[in-house]
């Protein structure tokens, strides 16, 4: 047994109500210092378009921003919807990230639209897409990223034998399976699709099948985590992100909110339902409470990494709570120390 399991962050660069994005992304810069110097492995920004209150729309120039303000942790996108961009864009964007910061990019990529029928249109993307192209969508990106063949025409420069490393996300089967086929890592978006989660790991790892990229299977889980000192006082900060959910699905802005000693008389029954739905996999509470949900979740998964999404209204409580979720990761033995 190895001592530590390996964390991560999801960055959603979210504003509050009035803010900035230049403010809310100063955090963000802040946030992945800190994170560094706690020994997270990977920093990673969501894509999502149109959405008040969330600020990263621009992923890759969110990473650049990132990693020019860090040392030595791998920075990428959790992830880059592939079928709203041209593959040889992202194979340009990302090979010339991985020429400015060498080894340290990460390329994770979904293929949800990130945004409702009115923004695809506004993204050029062909309303009829279901995201049933996605495997073409990505085997061309990979051949702009990987080695120069004879006879190509066209060329990602910066971008062709970069071979930036390339994970792939999902809520559902469909990428677990493709991710397994083809020998690549994978990320499940437990953050807010948790119910399809074990199936999803059960799945990859049935599928997987060894490639150059990767001999063994790598599963990667992003989880919601907020740590406080007591289970109460977490509780309470955990209404932040519930409060997000709730007005999501109101379809109002979605800007951090301070917390609240109770959200009852706030939601509706249904409301209520929804939201807990979409955060069923939560991990909530004091260091002990946190240490058991993520010994369960990386024991019932054999998950070999997790990605912590914390959203807190005060900047101050964010880092607290990765802080403590790191002495916590560091505490618990796992059974393995494959790295993707």
């Amino acid at each position: 047994m190895e001592k530590g399991i390996a964390v991560s962050v999801l960055d959603l660069v979210g504003m509050r109500a009035g803010e900035s994005a230049g403010s809310a992304i100063a955090r963000s810069v802040n946030l992945a210092q800190h994170v560094e110097q706690l020994g997270y492995r990977r920093y990673w920004l969501a894509e999502h378009h149109s959405i008040p209150g969330l600020a990263c729309s621009a992923t890759a120039v969110l990473i650049g921003h990132v990693a020019a303000a860090t040392r030595a942790i791998r920075v990428g996108s959790g992830g880059v919807m592939l079928p709203n961009h041209a593959p040889l864009v992202v194979a340009e964007q990302f090979g010339t990230l991985e020429a400015l910061f060498p080894g340290r990019i990460d390329l994770g990529l979904g293929r949800a639209p990130g945004g409702d029928a009115q923004t695809m249109r506004a993204l050029r993307r062909d309303l009829g897409q279901r995201g049933d192209d996605f495997p073409d969508l990505l085997d061309e990106l990979r051949g702009y990223l990987g080695p120069e063949k004879p006879g190509r025409v066209v060329r990602a420069i910066p971008g062709q034998g970069s071979n930036v490393p390339i994970t792939l996300l999902g809520s559902s089967g469909f990428s677990a399976h493709l991710a397994g086929v083809l020998g690549l890592p994978f990320a499940f978006a437990a953050h807010f699709a948790p119910e399809y989660l074990y199936a999803a790991a059960e799945l990859y790892r049935e599928q997987f099948r060894p490639s150059e990229a990767l001999r063994s299977p790598y599963f990667m889980v992003a989880v919601q985590v907020i740590a406080a000192e007591t289970d109460a006082a977490a509780r309470r900060l955990f209404t932040t992100p519930q409060q997000r959910f709730l007005r999501l699905i109101r379809d109002q802005p979605v800007e951090l909110m301070p917390p609240v000693d109770s959200m009852e008389g706030m939601w509706q029954d249904w409301e209520r339902a929804a939201v807990d739905s979409k955060l069923g996999a939560a991990i909530v509470g004091s260091n002990a409470t946190v240490k058991a949900g993520l010994e369960k979740l990386v024991g019932d998964t054999s998950a070999n990494e997790v990605i912590v999404v914390t959203d807190t209204f005060e900047h101050a409580d964010r880092i607290e709570s990765y802080r403590r979720v790191a002495d916590v990761a560091a505490m618990i033995a796992t059974k393995s120390i494959v790295t993707a």
